[in-house]
C-alpha cells in the first residue's frame, strides 16, 4: 500500500519582486538596522514621534512657520552649549559652570557696550576671549592639579554668579546695539524676486541637501574601503530620504516666514564644525580615548592633560558665545541670566546619547537631545501645561534616556 505524496510548488514572486513578502523583507530590514543601531537613532525617532504628538495634540500650532522659527531662536543658546557639554562629557567630566560664565559674559558684553560705548564687533571679540579665559582657568585646575571637574566647576558657578552680580550690581542693563542683537533675533536678509519665499534660506537648504547626500555617500564608500559593517542598501537609501525630507520640511517651514535665522547659521556652522573634529580629526580620537579608556589612551601616548584642558577652554568659548547669543536676544543682561542652563545642557547631552562613563556620544545627538527638550518646552507651553508638570516631565524624559543608556550597554555586553 503507497502513499501518493504530492509536493507542492512554491507560490512564483509577484513580478519585479513586489508584494506583502518583498514588504514584509524591507520591514524585516529596517528593524534589524534599527535593532544594531538603537543608540544612534533612538533619540531621533523620539524626537520625531514628539513632534508628531505635540503637532497633533496642538492641532498644527507646533508646525506653524512662526513657531518653528520661535522654536530655533529659544533653544539656541541651549543648542550651542550642549555641543560643549557633549565633548566634555565624551572626556569624562562634567561642566557646572556654564549656565553662570553665560551670565557673566551677557554682563561684561553690556557693560563694555551700554556703560563704555565699545563697538560689538569688539566687544564681541572680548567676550569670545573671556569666555577662553574661564575655561584655560578651570581646564588647568582639572587637568593639570587633578582637582575633580565637579567640585572646580561647582565653584566656578558660584564665583562667575557672584561676578555677575557684581558687574551689574544687581540690575538689568541695556539695550545691546542693533548689530548684536541680530545675533540672538535677526534674520538673512532678504535677495532676488519676491517668490512668496526667502530666496537665500531655498537657496541655502538645497546646498546642505547636496552637502548631507554627499556626506553620507562618502562616509559608506569609506566604511566599504576598509571592511567595516554598513547598512543595507535599501535601508541606507531610506534614511536618506528621511533626512532629505526632513532638510527639505525645515526649509520651506522658515522660507515662508522671515527665513533663516542668523543663529540657525551659527549653529549650522558649529555643527559641521566640530562633527568633523570628533569623526575625523586626531584631536577628536583622543577625546573619545581619554573618556573610554584613560589608562590605555596613556600608554597609547595621549596626553590625557593636554586634551582636558583644550576641552575645557573650548567649552568656555561656547558658554561666552551662549551668553552673547542670550543677551542679545533678550537685549538685555540680567543677573538672573542663564539659571539652569548647564542642567538644560547636560541633559540634552545624555538624552542625545551621551554615556555617563564616558567615551560616547556624537555632536548631532547633542543637538537632537537639545530639540526634544525644546520641542518638549515649546509645545507644553502651547498647551498650557503649568511649569510644575513640565519640570517633572523633564526629569521623566532624561531619567528614560539614561536607563535607555544603561540597558543598552547591558545589552550589548551580554
Amino acid at each position: 500500500m503507497s502513499t501518493d505524496v504530492t509536493a507542492k510548488s512554491p507560490a512564483p514572486a509577484p513580478p519585479g519582486g513586489r508584494g506583502p513578502a518583498a514588504a514584509g523583507g524591507i520591514l524585516q530590514l529596517v528593524l534589524d538596522g534599527l535593532r544594531r543601531n538603537m543608540r544612534q537613532y533612538g533619540m531621533l525617532i523620539a524626537l520625531g514621534l514628539i513632534v508628531a504628538l505635540f503637532a497633533v495634540w496642538t492641532d498644527g500650532d507646533l508646525l506653524l512657520p512662526r513657531n518653528v522659527s520661535n522654536l530655533v531662536l529659544q533653544n539656541s543658546y541651549i543648542l550651542v552649549l550642549a555641543i560643549g557639554m557633549m565633548l566634555v562629557i565624551i572626556a569624562g567630566h562634567i561642566d557646572l559652570s556654564v549656565g553662570s560664565i553665560t551670565a557673566f559674559v551677557g554682563a561684561f558684553a553690556a557693560v563694555l557696550t551700554v556703560q563704555h560705548g565699545i563697538s560689538w564687533p569688539v566687544a564681541l571679540v572680548l567676550c569670545l576671549l573671556v569666555g577662553a579665559a574661564a575655561g584655560a582657568a578651570q581646564g588647568f585646575l582639572i587637568a593639570y592639579l587633578g582637582i575633580p571637574s565637579f567640585i572646580v566647576t561647582l565653584a566656578g558657578m558660584l564665583v562667575f554668579r557672584g561676578l555677575t552680580e557684581l558687574f551689574l550690581k544687581g540690575q538689568t542693563l541695556g539695550p545691546f546695539p542693533g548689530g548684536l542683537q541680530k545675533i540672538g533675533n535677526g534674520f538673512l536678509p532678504e535677495v532676488g524676486p519676491n517668490t512668496n519665499y526667502h530666496n537665500l534660506t531655498l537657496l541655502l537648504g538645497l546646498v546642505l541637501i547636496a552637502a548631507v547626500v554627499r556626506q553620507e555617500f562618502r562616509d559608506r564608500r569609506r566604511q566599504q574601503e576598509f571592511s567595516l559593517d554598513v547598512v543595507p542598501a535599501r535601508l541606507f537609501l531610506l534614511k536618506l530620504t528621511a533626512l532629505v525630507a526632513a532638510i527639505v520640511a525645515l526649509t520651506l517651514l522658515l522660507a515662508s516666514y522671515k527665513g533663516a535665522p542668523i543663529v540657525l547659521i551659527i549653529l549650522g556652522v558649529l555643527v559641521v564644525g566640530y562633527g568633523y573634529v570628533m569623526r575625523n580629526a586626531v584631536f577628536g580620537r583622543h577625546i573619545y580615548a581619554i573618556g573610554g579608556n584613560l589608562p590605555a589612551a596613556k600608554l597609547s601616548g595621549v596626553k590625557d592633560k593636554k586634551v582636558t584642558f583644550y576641552v575645557f577652554l573650548n567649552m568656555g568659548v561656547l558658554a561666552a558665545l551662549a551668553g552673547l547669543v542670550v543677551a542679545a536676544r533678550l537685549n538685555a543682561a540680567s543677573p538672573k541670566a542663564g539659571v539652569n542652563f548647564e542642567l538644560e545642557a547636560i541633559a540634552s547631552s545624555f538624552i542625545g546619547g551621551a554615556s555617563m562613563s564616558g567615551g560616547v556620544g556624537t555632536v548631532l545627538g547633542a543637538i537632537i537631545g537639545g530639540l526634544v527638550l525644546g520641542v518638549l518646552n515649546n509645545g507644553m507651553n502651547l498647551l498650557s501645561v503649568g511649569t510644575d508638570w513640565q519640570q517633572v516631565i523633564k526629569g521623566l524624559a532624561l531619567l528614560v534616556a539614561v536607563g535607555f543608556d544603561v540597558w543598552n550597554k547591558r545589552k550589548s555586553g551580554s
